[in-house]
């Protein structure tokens, strides 16, 4: 089993868990009764009735849940099945140094670690560093390393970090794939009323003529093909609108320690953190841009178009990052890429339309503060 198979199998459980929590929390007769019957598994609460459910509901944590999955996995502990599924420890593994420099590609960062591949050698390890927040998914990150170790088939590295860098093409990814699909004909395209004039934005897309359109492939692990209306992202923002937020980003980092190229992951991280923190949200935006734009040609003249589902992980990606140039002053900048999301997306679901002619003008983000808030959750989750 690869590295990539392990992590998505540690994904799949940890959503699976979560799941099971919600069932039983969901009031619904037959959800909760499925619920019940498995968490009657553990020992702790084996006694526990149908009818008497509020034992379970003021004591069940995200813990319980993982030791059941690990249980009906055949394994004692949630501890005995992650360590099963995780790579072996690689301490001294040969051709690498850890005396000099290391590169990490930063697949999640935790409240306290964060977890890391050695950049072209592959080896997984848990980082311990001061200011781990200060790193991102999808990143770069130089360390200065001062002690290596294991413990419970994990391989940990304390140091320094030194630097970060973005560099999408440099950490080893396998591009999404991108499907053609039908040619877009401008002059059908529904542009208003008949006798409206045509905005400027507008005409020189009007004048570039027929376009191909495409779909960028989606990537999100954690789907459970059993249940096509669960989706880890809803949970994700489900546990944000909750109050959960700690919990929220747990599961999107969960996603992108599984497979980096879940844009959306780095879309809903950078919503988590736009509201307080622009600074770092368009460092999540920026890596989902990056990532998706490995699968684009060099120059991209195609469309993406929102009403393929599939695109609008990149596209958030894009607005998203697009809004927080805006408000950090970066007007230029901003005007580039909302103009760029017209011609990806002439139907403009995202109303980046509104945004360039306000930019255009220099107005602040300040100036369009609620308007702006209620554009930023439109396009979610």
């Amino acid at each position: 089993m690869t590295d990539y198979e392990r992590q998505h199998s540690i994904t799949q459980c940890r959503i699976e868990a979560r799941r099971l929590l919600k069932q039983l929390r969901s009031g619904a007769p037959d959800e909760v009764a499925s619920a019940v019957a498995r968490f009657r598994k553990l020992q702790s609460f084996s006694s526990t009735s149908l009818g008497d459910i509020s034992h379970l509901l003021e004591r069940v944590r995200l813990k319980h849940s993982l030791a059941v999955v690990a249980q009906e996995r055949g394994f004692e502990s949630w501890r005995a099945l992650k360590g099963a599924l995780e790579p072996e420890p690689q301490t001294g593994t040969p051709g690498l140094d850890f005396t000099q420099r290391v590169e990490f590609v930063v697949l999640a960062v935790r409240e306290r670690a964060a977890r890391c591949r050695v950049r072209g050698a592959g080896t997984i390890i848990t980082l311990r560093a001061h200011r781990i927040w200060h790193i991102f998914p999808g990143e770069i990150v130089v360390v200065r390393p001062h002690k290596e170790w294991s413990f419970a088939g994990h391989s940990y590295l304390s140091g320094e970090i030194e630097s970060t860098t973005l560099d999408a093409a440099a950490i080893g990814l396998q591009p999404l794939q991108l499907e053609e699909l039908d040619m877009w004909d401008p002059h059908q395209h529904y542009w208003g009323e008949e006798g409206e004039r045509i905005e400027q934005w507008a005409e020189p897309i009007i004048a570039r003529g027929p376009r191909r359109e495409f779909r960028l492939q989606h990537m999100l692990p954690g789907e459970d093909t059993q249940d096509p209306f669960w989706d880890p992202i809803i949970e994700a923002m489900e546990l944000k609108d909750s109050g959960n937020s700690k919990e929220a980003c747990n599961v999107l980092m969960d996603l992108c320690q599984a497979d980096l190229r879940c844009l959306d992951a780095h879309a809903h991280l950078g919503y988590l953190a736009f509201d307080h923190t622009p600074k770092e949200a368009i460092r999540h935006y920026a890596v989902g841009l990056g990532i998706g734009g490995l699968s684009l040609p060099n120059p991209f003249d195609g469309l993406l178009p929102w009403g393929y589902i599939d695109n609008r992980p990149f596209l958030r990606c894009m607005h998203g990052y697009g809004l927080c140039l805006w408000r950090l002053g970066r007007f230029d900048e901003a005007e580039q890429v909302f103009e760029k999301m017209l011609w990806l997306n002439p139907t403009d679901n995202q109303g980046a339309r509104f945004l360039v002619e306000d930019i255009r003008a220099r107005v602040t983000w300040a100036d369009r503060a609620p308007e702006n808030a209620a554009t930023q959750a439109a396009t979610l989750p």
